[in-house]
């Protein structure tokens, strides 16, 4: 079982849920909350990488929006969570989040190499981090990633979509394929969030196929 750590970052304190592999690890991950915060859904994904052999940290992004006393399960998954989260983000902004990656990323560079995996806005920051950190990293469903596309990598991604996801259209997967044709952009019959074990996206079979995917890819670039 994890536990929490605090991070120290150049904005002031931020707690991330830690989560140990059984042996040595193969690499380290930052786990990129959606915009519900570092709750118990992400820290479950988190203990499930650690399973699989990595060094886990999962920020609590919010905290430089509330403070590290917050409760990380404060946002419910529903409108006024939805509300609540999206002014979190936008109050947090891409510089902050990415600094926070990067002080994730600095305390687990003894695990070996770093990366990064993200959902729904941490899929745009696991993006970023891979463009602007040299991160490899995965990207769930990130709705905001067409406008950082036509920026160079660093480091290699891999995309996950939602076939019926109406926050990303066609088109803008399709933008994933034009612009990083170096990337894999993987497309499932789900929802948007369809990795997330709670809420009506869960699609089991998607986020099975996705987390094969995702182990191989991090196996290939991590160890």
């Amino acid at each position: 079982m994890g536990e929490w750590v605090t991070l120290d970052t150049h904005h002031g304190p931020v707690r991330a849920w830690q989560a140990e592999p059984a042996g040595k690890p193969r690499g380290g991950l930052v786990v990129i909350q959606e915009i519900f915060g570092a709750n118990a859904h992400i820290r479950e994904v988190a203990e499930g990488f650690a399973a699989q052999g990595y060094a886990v940290l999962a920020p609590s992004f919010f905290d430089l929006v509330d403070g590290p006393e917050a409760d990380p399960d404060a946002l419910a998954y529903d409108a006024d969570g939805v509300k609540q989260g999206l002014e979190h983000v936008n109050a947090l902004g891409v510089e902050k989040a990415l600094e926070i990656v990067r002080a994730a990323a600095s305390r687990l560079a003894p695990a070996g190499k770093v990366g990064t995996v993200g959902y729904c806005w941490g899929g745009s920051i696991a993006l970023l981090a891979a463009l602007r950190l040299g991160l490899p990293s995965v990207s769930y469903y990130g709705a905001r990633n067409v406008q950082f596309l036509d920026e160079p990598a660093k480091a290699p991604v891999l995309f996950h979509f939602g076939a019926k996801d109406k926050s990303i259209p066609p088109e803008a997967i399709a933008a994933h394929r034009e612009k990083l044709p170096q990337m894999a952009t993987f497309v499932y019959p789900a929802d948007h969030a369809f990795n997330r074990s709670v809420g009506h996206g869960y699609d089991p079979d998607s986020a099975a196929l996705a987390l094969e995917r995702t182990l191989v890819f991090f196996a290939e670039h991590l160890g």
